[in-house]
Order: C-alpha cells, then structure tokens, then sequence
C-alpha cells in the first residue's frame, strides 16, 4: 500500500481456486491495483478497483 495524505494505491496479487460447471478444475490469478480515498469519517473506501492491474486492450 502506497498513501498520500487521503489517498492510497494498493497492489495485491490474488488467486481464486474452484470448480467450473463442467466439473474441471478452475484457478484464476492476477494483481490488482486499487485506489481508496478516506473519508471524513475516517473510513476508507474504494474509488477504483482493477482487478487485473492493466487496462483492457
């Protein structure tokens, strides 16, 4: 997590791991970047959520 003042960038690499409905093994990974801002309240909260950190082609 990288902050400046209200703002916060955070890198996080993920995995998910499941069946599909075929019944065949299912794994999807990626890195996601995030930016949150916080509020008055002191809470933070998503602005942006990319899960796979790059923009669509």
């Amino acid at each position: 997590t990288y902050t400046a003042g209200d703002l916060a960038l955070l890198v996080v690499d993920w995995h998910i791991e499941g069946t599909g409905p075929d019944g065949a093994a299912v794994r999807l990974a990626g890195t996601a970047t995030d930016v949150a801002r916080r509020g008055p309240d002191g809470l933070w909260r998503y602005v942006i959520d990319n899960p796979f950190g790059t923009s669509p082609a």
